[in-house]
């Protein structure tokens, strides 16, 4: 008897030894009932007691936050190798995984460390790292997660405190791929083109309407990205995603976005993803970038845990198709870098062909839309009720901009924001030791319109006309020279074509340019505009068409004088003037050093 309880109180002690050891591996999340998720602290913590635990798990800091908060990532490997030309040395893939660019979307960070953990403690999903490493950054916007509360997003449902969409700076980091503003950018930039990832993952979760499905996702397949890279999405990657998630019972749905807000009846459009997001920015690095969005209203269990399979079958995808991808990222990279079979013009800005349309089923729920006796507005109330709606859809681009490619861009010397954020893309460039006066071609802009309110920091530009037009120039040493034949072709041409989708001209780095700093006294005018018309009687008649062409302008004697200045010699010949230029003659390369 005395033998039997021992035996019984040993088996105790054991299963509680488990019990102890199952619940220091579980996260916050499911300690919590699937309720809560880490602060910054615990973020930190979870992820340190991972990489303390396994040798394949490394723990890093990739920069820091305006706050000085570092920004942590993870980096798994089976060899446990760190830096990126070891690891492709193996001939493995990388996978990198984002979660938290949104802070108070923190579903990527549940469902990243419960895939972490039980890799390394449960050895489950173990062997989706025989042909892919993976980089995690739990929490990339860590000011933002640190400003934890449980009023952060008034449309979401759940966790009970969640951090803040933007960074201390007030910034929207998923709109600064191309301009690279923040610190946090600047050294994610860093990061991605040292290991130049083969497959990249946003995590987020999505504001809009309701409907029935628990997550969404955003995929380039609309001309933006390497045509090959393309159709790997569409004709494989993309059907068996939906396929494997419709097995699971959690039917998933591309990226929801209708022609008027809230309103499914009304049509769904699907756009090519603007380069200052995450995916469509790694379209244009000839990289696949997917989009998750969990959605706003379903409990934060499904939504973690849709997010956690979406994760594992793109990592089963990667394993089976991992020497396929290699093959089509060097070959789209080789594409770019080629002068022969290179693309001699690009698109850098598409519109939707709003003529062109078909019909999907769309999993949605009832709604009644009503007038507001508050507001005036249309208020849409959605019932408890599933509905399958027949709506049209919208999805054919039409291309807006193409350029013509040139043989090389020249950044001067005297835009040195503009040099350091070419370079922070990873794009090839030289240098140039002495002054130079070339012959270019660039533009001369007018009709410009700015936004009436600060857009991310920036005063954008937010339409104009841009004339071709040649010219010599000057251009100082220091001058950067940006060769357009070489594996970030399309990143740099919408970066420096100004029509182009976030080109430093829109966001407003050429404001400068384009402002008058030279004026002229009405009275001193008045008499110089009489003696060019005495020389050129058409200006009088040009004169006078301006004023029956602007009215409310020809109204003021200031403008109309200073009309006659901008025909004067006086009149400064840069203003308007995009001071970049594209060389277009391989000679002229050579001469400003090229070799």
């Amino acid at each position: 008897m005395k033998t039997t309880l021992i035996i019984l109180l040993n088996l105790a002690i054991m299963v509680a030894i488990g019990q102890d050891k199952e619940e220091q591996w579980l996260t916050k999340f499911e300690k919590s009932n699937y309720m809560q998720t880490v602060s910054y602290d615990e973020c930190i913590a979870f992820s340190k007691k991972l990489a303390h635990k396994s040798e394949i798990v490394h723990y890093s800091e990739i920069g820091w936050s305006p706050q000085k908060r570092a920004i942590p990532m993870l980096i798994i490997d089976k060899d446990g190798y760190t830096l990126p030309e070891d690891i492709k040395k193996t001939g493995r893939l990388i996978m990198f995984i984002q979660a938290g660019i949104h802070a108070g979307e923190p579903d990527g960070t549940d469902a990243g460390f419960m895939l972490i953990r039980d890799m390394i403690i449960y050895q489950k999903h173990l062997g989706l790292l025989d042909k892919v490493s993976i980089l995690f950054i739990p929490s990339f916007n860590v000011d933002g997660l640190a400003r934890m509360s449980a009023y952060n997003r008034i449309n979401q449902n759940g966790p009970e405190e969640m951090g803040w969409r933007t960074n201390s700076n007030n910034l929207n980091l998923n709109r600064d791929y191309m301009k690279a503003d923040s610190p946090e950018m600047k050294a994610w930039l860093k990061v991605f083109h040292q290991y130049l990832p083969d497959f990249f993952i946003d995590c987020h979760t999505t504001d809009g309407a309701d409907y029935q499905y628990v997550a969404t996702y955003g995929i380039e397949t609309y001309g933006n990205m390497d045509n090959e890279l393309t159709q790997w999405l569409s004709h494989y990657y993309e059907p068996k995603l939906k396929e494997q998630m419709q097995q699971k019972g959690s039917p998933i749905f591309p990226y929801v976005s209708f022609k008027k807000w809230h309103d499914p009846r009304s049509g769904l459009v699907r756009r090519v993803g603007t380069p200052m997001i995450s995916q469509g920015y790694t379209a244009l690095q000839n990289r696949i970038g997917l989009l998750i969005e969990t959605h706003m209203l379903k409990a934060y269990k499904p939504r973690v845990y849709a997010t956690y399979n979406l994760l594992v079958m793109s990592l089963e995808m990667m394993n089976a198709e991992a020497k396929t991808l290699k093959k089509l990222h060097h070959n789209a990279d080789l594409l770019m870098s080629s002068e022969k079979l290179g693309p001699q013009k690009l698109c850098v800005a598409y519109q939707v062909d709003y003529m062109d349309t078909t019909q999907v089923d769309f999993l949605g729920i009832e709604y009644d839309m009503q007038v507001s006796d508050l507001t005036g507005g249309e208020w849409f109330q959605y019932s408890k009720t599933p509905a399958t709606f027949q709506i049209d859809l919208f999805e054919n681009q039409v291309e807006e901009t193409v350029v013509k490619l040139p043989k090389a861009y020249i950044i001067p010397v005297e835009y040195p924001e503009v040099q350091e954020i070419i370079k922070s893309h990873g794009i090839s460039f030289f240098i140039t030791d002495k002054k130079h006066t070339i012959e270019i071609e660039t533009y001369k802009f007018s009709q410009q319109k700015w936004g009436q309110n600060p857009y991310e920091g920036h005063h954008s530009l937010t339409s104009f006309k841009a004339d071709p037009i040649q010219r010599k120039t000057t251009y100082e040493a220091g001058a950067m020279v940006v060769p357009v034949r070489q594996r970030a072709l399309k990143v740099l041409t919408y970066l420096l074509e100004p029509k182009a989708d976030n080109s430093f001209v829109s966001w407003g780095f050429f404001n400068a340019s384009m402002e008058q700093k030279e004026y002229s006294e009405t009275y001193v005018m008045e008499k110089m505009a009489r003696k060019m018309i005495a020389e050129n009687p058409d200006l009088l008649t040009e004169f006078e068409a301006w004023k029956k062409e602007n009215p409310q302008r020809a109204k003021s004697q200031w403008l109309q004088c200073n009309w006659f200045y901008q025909k004067s010699p006086y009149w400064d010949q840069k203003k308007d003037v995009y001071p970049v230029g594209k060389i277009t003659d391989q000679k002229v390369l050579f001469l400003l050093g090229q070799h």
